[in-house]
């Protein structure tokens, strides 16, 4: 690793396209963190491989499934924020170890996501056949005994929960020392009970019809925001030892980031063009989604503009002037406007916690990356 001139050598992480004799340009690795993590869960996932074929080489085949999923696409945002976590609180030393950490988080990812497009029963995702409807194709088209859509639900929940494990794995596996460990443990607990907390909130929120702008923010935070950005930072902080002053500050502006980040999500979800997206036109209204974009809808004395949007909610078959009605509608009830203005003033609010007046000094560059990640989460188009 060079810092300002200082060469050390890394630990035993294993090799990438950074690493020379030993040691990582630190710059460099830097400059394009998403390849560094791609290429430590390649590592990683071809050493699980093995694993899996000790217990059945259909097995293999299933896992390999899930190492297609997990390194075909994503923007490594949730490790690319820890790690600048790890270099606000001053962290230098063994950067490939940690490295490898933090990319367990992308595991966490692929878990959250195969679950989810079952919950959601979404036929695609990154423009691909999700999990679940790919192995029921698959029973179908092979004539397997029983049902195709409940063996390919049953599949998906398997190699998710996989996913989960593995995660668990890669990080107490990375190589970081006891203390780190020790300080990392408990914001990782807390991340895994939030992400699914709030997983649980949305499929209840659905079946009760609490649509209420609070219980949508709620949910934004804990099924998105904590473990896209919150957690992610508080975890690279904890492993690099960070004080109370410098946690407080990185998780101020991850909750407030992650719902921003979450609300573009939201529109996009809507708004969105799918070769971007990967995803069908509309497909959160197809879905029933309860977002803040239909929890405001709903509260707005316009009930004859409202009902547009609550026709095409939950409606499988939802055609595309369905869609550009909707769309219409949320812009002339102004929500889409007051969503827009929910994103500004959470970005604008986390970016005050790492830079304004009063914040902490957080080690350089890392506030002027965590600036540029900001908005890069808020005005992305997928």
């Amino acid at each position: 690793m060079t810092v300002g001139g200082t060469s050390t050598t890394v630990g035993s992480g294993p090799a990438d396209p950074f690493d020379t004799d030993g040691r990582y340009d630190l710059d460099a690795l830097e400059r394009d963190l998403p390849t560094a993590v791609t290429a430590e869960l390649a590592d990683y996932l071809a050493g699980r491989r093995r694993d899996t074929l000790d217990v059945a080489e259909e097995f293999a085949e299933a896992t390999d499934d899930l190492a297609r999923f997990v390194l075909a696409g994503g923007k490594r945002l949730r490790p690319t924020f820890a790690w600048w976590g790890w270099r606000a609180a001053g962290g230098l030393d063994d950067p490939g170890v940690v490295l490898r950490a933090v990319s367990a988080l992308e595991l966490i990812q692929g878990c959250a996501l195969v679950h989810d497009d079952l919950i959601d029963d979404s036929a695609t995702r990154r423009g691909e056949p999700t999990v679940h409807a790919r192995w029921a194709s698959r029973h179908a088209g092979d004539g397997w005994a029983g049902d195709p859509t409940r063996f390919g639900a049953a599949v998906a929940i398997l190699l998710g929960d996989v996913a989960l494990a593995w995660a668990d794995d890669m990080l107490h596996d990375a190589g970081l020392d006891p203390a780190a460990i020790a300080r990392a443990r408990p914001v990782w607990q807390a991340m895994r009970t939030e992400v699914l907390g709030g997983q649980f909130l949305d499929v209840r929120g659905h079946a009760t019809s609490d649509s209420s702008p609070e219980t949508a923010l709620r949910i934004s935070r804990y099924k998105t925001a904590a473990y896209t950005v919150e957690r992610p930072l508080h975890l690279g902080a904890a492993i690099a030892g960070a004080d109370d002053a410098t946690v407080r500050a990185l998780r101020h502006y991850g909750r407030d980031l992650g719902i921003a980040f979450q609300l573009r999500d939201d529109l996009l979800g809507v708004f969105g063009d799918p070769a971007v997206t990967g995803k069908p036109a509309g497909d959160d209204l197809r879905e029933g989604k309860l977002t803040l974009l239909v929890a405001l809808s709903r509260q707005h004395p316009d009930r004859a503009t409202a009902a547009v949007v609550e026709r095409t909610l939950g409606k499988p078959d939802l055609a595309a002037d369905d869609v550009a009605a909707a769309r219409d509608a949320l812009q002339a009830l102004g929500v889409v406007d007051d969503v827009e203005r929910r994103i500004t003033d959470l970005t604008a609010s986390a970016l005050d916690a790492v830079r304004g007046a009063g914040a902490p000094a957080l080690a350089a560059p890392a506030p002027e990356r965590l600036a540029d990640l900001a908005v890069a989460a808020t005005r992305r188009a997928r």
